[in-house]
Parts: C-alpha cells; structure tokens; sequence
C-alpha cells in the first residue's frame, strides 16, 4: 500500500536532499518563523516542514499535482487531520505493544496479531472515510489513494484477514508436522490446518478416541514435568517460527504504511496550521502559477512577507509586482522603507511555490527555477577572522560555485562594506556574469553609483523598483516602479531620532 500524496510515482522520505546553501536562506530568509508556524509546537511537523519547502520541486508538473492535493486539504480539513491522527494513532500504540525478543517465535506471533488487530481497526476507519468521503476529493492524489483502500481493502479481504487473526490465536492447540532426521531429531516442521472449529463435539471426541478410522497416537506430559513443558516450547516454537516471522513481516508492512502516511499528510496538516493563523488575521493566500523554467517571469499582487506577518500583530502591506521577462531587478529608495521586507517576500514565495504550497498574496506566478540562493549583507562579529569585505567576497564566491542557469539569487546590501565606488564596481562585475550565466537577480542596494549604471545602460530585461516616500517622508512600505535616486533619506531617520533637523558639513 502506497500513499502516493506527495509524489506521483514516489514516496516522500525524510532523507530528501537538501539544498547545500540551506543554512543561509533559512537565515537570510527568516524561514524558521515559516517552520514553526506549520509547526504549531509539534515537534514531528517541525522537521516534516523544513524538509518538504527547502528540498524544492523542479517541474511544474509535479508542482500542480501537489497543489491539487493541498486544494482537496483546504477545502476539508477535518478529514484530512482525522487521517493524520489515525496514522499518528497507529505508530503511538504499536511502540507501546509490549513485546520479547524474536528469537521467540511464539512472543513475536502474540505481539505480530496484538498490533495487526489494532491496525486493523484503523485501517477499517480509512476504509469508512474512504467510503464516506472519498468521492468529494477531486485531485489525482486523493483519487488515487481512496481508490486504493477501497480496493485493497475491501470488505471481503478485511474478513479474511480477521479470520486469520482468529486462528494464529490457537486457542484449540497447534497442529505441527515434522520429520525425523539424525540423532532423532525433528527436522522439516510444518504448521497444519487446525482442526475445522465448525465440526461437532461428537465428532472431536471420536477423533479423540480414535473412532475415525484414522490411527492416534497420544503422549501426556505430568503437570510437574518442567523438562517436558520446555520440550512441548520448543516443539511449539519450532513449528510456527515461519508463520510468527511472516506475520512480523506483515507487521512491519502495514506500519511503513502508516509511517509514511503520517509523513506526507504531515506536510499538508502543517499547511493547514499555516493557513490557520494567516486567515485568522486577514492575510490574504493564493494557489500560485508555477511556469516552466528557462524564461524569466515573476508576478504578483498583494505580495508580503509571512515571516513579517507571523511575528506582529497586525497586517503586512503587500506589494504588486511585474517582472515579466526581467532577469535584473533592482531595488533603491528610502530607508527602512520596505525594500529587504519585499526581497524576503520575493524569496519565500518561491520556496513556497516550488514545494507545492499556497503563497502569501492575492495572486502569483513565477518560473520555477534550479535553485534560490541569498547572499544578505551580516553583522559584524567577533567570530570573523577578516574584514567585512574579505567575508562578503568568500561567501559570494561560495555561492558561485554552486549557482547553476536558471537559478535566482537575491542580494541585500552586498558589498556596501567598502566605498561605494569599489562597491559598484565589484558587484557590476558580478551581477554582468550572473545575468550572462542566466541566473535571475533581485538586488537590494543603496549604492547609487551600482544603479544609476544599470539604469542608463537601458537594458530591456531590467526592471527598477524604488521604496516609496511621501513629500512629510513617512513611508508606505510600497515599492513603485522608478529610477534610482542618489538618496535613501538618511536624514529622515535623523531628524526622527535626534528629533531635530540634519545639517550638512561644509
């Protein structure tokens, strides 16, 4: 039994292959605030979460049949945590099941049935959901798994297997067959068919009595002979050693089931906590577009920051965005004026998206790209053993060695560390060989040397965004498409700061 509800033809693993610049986008990107809001204090959906949107989806395809089956999730939630809690359910009462050693046999045969009767009913439960409410799910995903537990199943089989259950109790003894070997000893034993429990009492004891016409032959063990009981174990281990090894296996089976579908579920029950708390405050979430790769796109409205969002109280303000066909953007303006908030935004709605998750906006779409990379400027600190300049340069050139085509990368304030002409010149050079490598790029900067020099060159695929200001400097955290300016308004947060106007050294 598969689940099927993450992939189309594969299972999701724990053990997916993570990006190797994971450390530095889930802090340039703040994720961890996205991690634990999916999360909501478990520890389980913890791990399920970063895994599933940092080890990103690469074809559009398998991006939309993910989204079909977040679609269904949404649209019943209490099904589809019911579900999980079932899988979750079985894996908690399995492990408390106690149980010896399988060496022997007859412990793992006692231990094998308590655990299949209890998935038992729970596997009747997701038949009962399946039939209930499995016509209502419309992705392929859902179709596909209902599907599969009507038919593997049904009724017919689930009576089976209770019967079996029945019998590998032996409550009327077991019947084994052997052989003699060397030495006497038995060799090459068999479990029999029990005798049928339907037969009557009067025809047990003329078999008992050998009135069958069959010959009988009957040992009896003394009530005090330990030796004996020890050998009738032995006897009784030796002949339902394959069935008890069998049924662990079967065992073993049906949990992986569960295991791996409290594993794929747990990323869509993290989504739906997600989605909780973003709807609780009026933020708004979309089903984005994912485009295939190779051509630059990116669109949206009401774009914003729902690691921003997470951490107050009240709304974002978010951000339309047309970017068609712009490989470079290029974002100037004011100070504080929303610009990193727009590039983080930018950031985690790809991941978003590449992992098959709604985004935070009223509508977007993208190229899927190769790979998100963040190169955002760092406080300085102790643990540096050079200049800031030397550390932003290794970092970039740690970046470049694993960038590939098609990729994005998102700068904030690099190479502000040194003047600004050195600064621009450094990052022309760099930002020249991405765009020609053909790597997406969102650059945040103050440098207006780096800016103006890309604005007058009149390159088509470069778009210019500014960080709003109005005429009293008060900021709207709203970007607006504009050249760049030789300003950011530093003086603004002077004159809020020391309260008083800023004046110019001549």
């Amino acid at each position: 039994m598969k689940a099927f509800l993450m992939y189309r033809d594969q299972d999701f693993g724990v053990t997916a292959r993570l990006p190797t610049n994971t450390a530095d986008l889930t802090k340039d990107l703040e994720a961890d605030t996205l991690f634990r809001a999916m999360a909501a204090g478990d520890d389980f959906l913890l791990e399920v979460a970063k895994i599933a949107v940092l080890a990103s989806l690469h074809e559009p395809e398998a991006i939309r049949y993910r989204q079909h089956v977040l679609s269904d999730c949404l649209e019943r939630p209490e099904i589809v945590r019911e579900m999980y809690g079932m899988a979750v359910e079985a894996i908690e009462r399995e492990r408390k099941v106690w149980g010896w050693t399988s060496e022997m046999p007859q412990s793992t045969l006692h231990r094998s049935i308590e655990v299949l009767q209890i998935f038992l009913s729970l596997l009747k439960k997701l038949r009962q959901i399946a039939d209930k409410h499995g016509a209502a799910f419309r992705s392929e995903g859902f179709a596909r798994f209902f599907g599969m537990l009507a038919t593997e199943l049904n009724d017919e089989y689930l009576s089976i297997i209770e019967d079996h259950l029945r019998r590998l109790e032996f409550r009327s003894g077991v019947l084994i067959s052997a052989e003699l070997g060397k030495g006497l000893k038995g060799v090459h034993y068999i479990l029999r068919k029990p005798e049928d429990p339907k037969q009557s009492w009067m025809e047990r004891v003329q078999g008992w009595l050998g009135l069958t016409g069959r010959d009988r032959f009957v040992y009896e063990i003394a009530d005090r002979d330990e030796g004996g009981f020890r050998a009738l174990s032995e006897l009784r281990n030796q002949g339902i050693a394959h069935v008890a090894a069998a049924l662990a296996q079967s065992t073993e089976h049906i949990l992986s089931f569960f295991a791996m579908l409290r594993l794929e579920l747990g990323f869509y029950v993290g989504c739906l906590n997600l989605r909780d708390g973003l709807t609780r405050k009026g933020e708004p979430i979309c089903i984005p577009e994912p485009l295939a790769a190779g051509k630059a796109t990116l669109a949206g409205r009401g774009l914003y920051d729902v690691c921003l969002s997470l951490n107050i109280a009240g709304r974002t303000v978010g951000n339309d965005v047309a970017a068609d066909n712009k490989a470079l953007v290029m974002i100037t303006g004011a100070n504080r004026g929303g610009k990193s908030t727009f590039l983080r935004s930018v950031g985690l709605a790809h991941l978003m998206m590449q992992c098959g998750m709604f985004v935070p906006a009223e509508s977007f779409r993208a190229n899927v790209c190769s790979g998100i990379f963040t190169h955002f400027k760092r406080e300085e600190d102790a643990s540096m053993k050079s200049g800031k300049l030397d550390e932003e340069l290794r970092r970039m050139s740690s970046v470049i060695d694993k960038i590939s085509p098609n990729s994005a990368i998102l700068l904030n304030e690099s190479f502000a560390s040194t003047n600004e002409r050195e600064g621009s010149e450094i990052a022309r050079q760099i930002v020249r060989a991405l765009l020609e490598a053909g790597v997406k790029v969102l650059y945040v900067t103050h440098m207006f040397d780096l800016a103006e020099g890309f604005y007058l060159a009149g390159m088509d695929e470069a778009l210019y965004l500014r960080a709003e200001r109005l005429a009293d400097g008060q900021r709207t955290f709203r970007l607006i498409e504009g050249e760049p300016l030789p300003t950011s308004y530093g003086e603004d947060l002077y004159g809020r700061i020391f309260g008083g106007p800023s004046y110019a050294c001549l």
